[in-house]
């Protein structure tokens, strides 16, 4: 599904076929979770291969990886180029970019050694699809950024997401929608979460959520567009006057909400500022390139 014998991925500074790549079952990234790691879109545009907000995913993962104390040695820009150079040589036109920060072989629980960098990349659609979704509140809340960086992605934090979203559709919905430990809304398990109504976006503000790159997209769009957007604490009991909603990351891009918790929007999605919104987005990345997009 994510590769075959001959699919190259970038590993260690070297250009490796995924059938001879050698990774130690003692990392310490399988047994505990520390790692690090990103999600970055190429799209096939009028203007050839674009990739969205790379160096911004780049820079993510580098705090990301300085808050586990440790330090790769590239800078946003050269990860930039890598990954323009792991597209050509896969032959790849819309793709999805994983780069991987991971740990040697360590069963202790101590953060030391030299941590390993993956950059893999395959042909992959919108994770929760095109149709508007029905979420469903989860009983996993977000973990408290005192118990864990909530505004790094690690692997080990998307145990509590991954647990929220089978959860979800087990009870039939498509999508869980988490609350943090006030009882907040904060966002979906791999999604930022957006709230419209009476001609105003809502969203949560950071603390508790993980501030994604497309969910700073949907802010500087709505500037352009002059919708006004508030950061704050989003009440449970909002959802029932919601005019609309949706969800915005890398690999969702934007979707639409259609119920939560069996609760209906009040508005069809195609009225909604949400739908400007995700078409504005589909425009900039497959016709522009002055809006984070850089050619390969």
């Amino acid at each position: 599904m994510y590769h075959n014998n001959e699919s190259i991925f970038f590993i260690d500074g070297n250009w490796t076929k995924a059938g001879d790549a050698n990774i130690d079952v003692f990392n310490q990234t399988f047994h505990y979770g520390i790692g690090a790691f990103e999600g970055i879109r190429a799209y096939h545009s009028s203007m050839g291969m674009s990739l969205f907000k790379a160096t911004e995913h780049y820079k993510r993962l580098l705090n990301s990886v300085q808050t586990l104390h440790l330090k790769i040695n590239y800078t946003a820009a050269e990860l930039v180029e890598i990954t323009h150079q792991l597209l050509k040589k896969n032959n790849l036109r819309n793709a999805y970019v994983r780069p991987l920060v991971f740990m040697g072989p360590n069963m202790e629980l101590t953060i030391k050694g030299k941590p390993r960098l993956l950059i893999a990349a395959w042909e992959w659609g919108a994770l929760l699809g095109k149709n508007q979704l029905n979420l469903s509140i989860s009983s996993y809340q977000r973990p408290d950024r005192k118990s864990l960086p909530a505004t790094a992605k690690l692997t080990g934090n998307y145990t509590n997401s991954i647990l929220a979203s089978y959860e979800a559709r087990k009870k039939g919905a498509d999508e869980a929608l988490m609350l943090d430990g006030d009882g907040n809304i904060a966002q979906a398990p791999g999604a930022n979460f957006f709230l419209e109504k009476d001609g105003v976006l809502y969203t949560p503000q950071e603390g508790n959520i993980l501030p994604g790159i497309t969910r700073a997209t949907i802010f500087e769009y709505a500037k352009e567009l002059n919708f006004e957007i508030r950061e704050q604490d989003l009440l449970v009991d909002m959802i029932h006057d919601a005019d609309s909603a949706f969800l915005t990351g890398t690999a969702t891009e934007i979707v639409g909400v259609k119920s939560i918790e069996g609760i209906k929007m009040n508005n069809a999605w195609k009225d909604s500022m949400g739908e400007v919104l995700a078409g504005v987005y589909q425009h900039r990345i497959r016709r522009e390139v002055s809006q984070g997009l850089t050619i390969v």
